[in-house]
């Protein structure tokens, strides 16, 4: 039968079947051999899986993924890709408002992650209950100049819940962030009964507690899934190509051959750059210019 792949975690797999049942089940042998972009059965995935007299089941085929998000797997050693989850439609970014603070180099890094997996995708601002998180709002209107839609929630008022509902509902989406941004305390607020942990903010750092370990996706009472993801420390960026990175920021893409040196110019040096006079000009944000040059440094 065929079935959706809810969690993978050490060779176990959790499989939401068509006929509406969770089923544990184990990879075939063959296909522990097969090459695969990243882990070879991750959070997503559509499968078929067979059930033996024993009642065991196990994985014999994994289709072929319609979308993934992949990012740079952590570490030193040689660079490989980790595929964070499979056959979504959107990516949304959440962040908090405050406490930790929100890192928008960070929220940079996905956006380009989705873009250069064709996905679109939105910005949830979360905690905005908090008393210092009023002076932090404003900082996101540049993505809501480049055409991110940006939702702001909280759980503890319930500001901004049912828009973030509606925007899941029907979907197959995966919430990506750092942690202690509060993904799963806004999936417990929109699912009661869900129960996923929830940590506390470390007060020394600042900084979330990990507490999702792993991809999970979540079937929706409205219908759909969602994807609770680790939070991240770090974002590293996979598949990027520094030619075509200026087109992962959408409000650079109407300038992009109106340089002098036309789709070669590299917005970091050349002289009679539409890019650049259009920041200077204030049309595009300095500090996405200045994520967009950080990029370039780092790959």
């Amino acid at each position: 039968m065929a079935g959706t792949v809810l969690r993978a975690r050490g060779g176990e797999y959790l499989v939401d079947t068509d006929d509406g049942e969770s089923r544990s089940a184990s990879l075939r042998g063959r296909l522990k051999l097969e090459q695969r972009t990243g882990d070879r059965v991750v959070a997503g995935d559509r499968v078929r899986i067979l059930l033996q007299e024993d009642a065991s089941c196990t994985i014999e085929h994994v289709e072929e993924r319609r979308s993934q998000l992949t990012r740079r797997a952590p570490g030193r050693g040689h660079p490989r890709a980790r595929v964070m989850i499979a056959n979504v439609d959107q990516v949304v970014i959440v962040v908090a408002a405050a406490r930790p603070e929100p890192r928008l180099r960070m929220i940079d890094r996905f956006l380009v992650l989705a873009e250069t997996n064709g996905l679109p995708a939105f910005v949830v601002v979360n905690k905005t209950d908090l008393a210092d998180a009023a002076g932090n709002i404003a900082r996101f209107h540049p993505y809501d100049l480049a055409g991110y839609p940006v939702v702001t929630t909280s759980v503890i008022d319930g500001h901004g819940l049912e828009e973030f509902r509606e925007r899941l509902c029907g979907r197959e989406s995966v919430l990506a962030g750092p942690s202690g941004a509060g993904k799963s305390s806004l999936l417990n607020a929109i699912e009661p009964g869900l129960g996923l942990r929830i940590g506390a903010i470390g007060e020394a750092a600042g900084k979330g507690r990990h507490t999702t370990v792993t991809a999970e996706l979540i079937p929706l009472s409205c219908s759909g899934y969602v994807g609770d993801t680790p939070g991240l420390r770090e974002v590293g960026l996979w598949g990027v190509d520094l030619d075509t990175l200026d087109s992962a920021f959408p409000e650079f893409r109407p300038l992009l051959g109106a340089c002098r040196f036309g789709r070669s110019c590299t917005h970091v040096h050349e002289p009679d750059c539409a890019v650049r006079e259009a920041v200077t000009d204030g049309q595009i944000d300095a500090g996405r210019f200045e994520s967009y040059l950080a990029m370039r440094a780092d790959e």
